[in-house]
């Protein structure tokens, strides 16, 4: 089974990052589970979901408590709230920003860590230029697909056009199919030094 945990502020699609995670997951046959955790539910207050995929049924029902995934959609949470808490030695972690792991005073954190599995994507950015909206879930799930292998981008734009339609679910597309060719060059980059 592998379990993913999504932090992000209310009002930044955390809950909907999940939800599309799993049923892109489910379109390519697997089984998968998401569900959120609210404190307080309000604009701008912290927000966690989480998403577990697997290939056979899954039981367990409690939060993530150690993810082989972590995304990050507020870099501003990195400091206020816990947001490695239980990732795995060699979990993943995607962070919403266009500043290195060392600008944002991680060096120590991603010092030890396989580089391959820690990257930046400007999700907000891709959004803002694709949705009209600063909204980075979509742009995250798709760089999440790049950067993990776990899903298809396929199955990810076909997860968008269940949830949007119209013009809204062409831009969320052309957002993730930016975000998931960002992350393959920056891969490509990470190999190659």
């Amino acid at each position: 089974m592998f379990e993913v945990r999504i932090h992000g502020r209310g009002g930044q699609g955390v809950v909907t990052a999940a939800e599309m995670l799993s049923v892109a997951a489910f379109l390519e046959g697997r089984h998968a589970q998401a569900f959120p955790s609210f404190g307080s539910e309000r604009m701008g207050a912290p927000v966690v979901a989480f998403c577990r995929i697997a290939d056979q049924e899954i039981r367990l029902r409690e939060p993530v408590m150690q993810p082989d995934a972590i995304i990050i959609q507020d870099p501003t949470l990195l400091h206020q709230v816990d947001v490695f808490a239980g990732l795995k030695q060699d979990g993943y972690v995607l962070l919403n920003t266009n500043r290195s792991f060392e600008a944002l005073g991680l060096g120590d954190f991603a010092s030890g860590r396989p580089p391959e599995r820690l990257c930046i994507l400007p999700a907000t950015e891709v959004g803002l230029k694709h949705i009209g909206r600063p909204i980075p879930n979509v742009p995250l799930i798709a760089g999440f697909a790049a950067l993990s292998g776990l899903i298809r981008l396929e199955s990810v734009n076909k997860a968008i056009s269940e949830k949007f339609s119209g013009k809204v679910a062409e831009g969320n597309i052309a957002a993730a199919t930016e975000a998931y060719d960002m992350i393959k060059i920056r891969m490509a980059e990470v190999q190659h030094a």
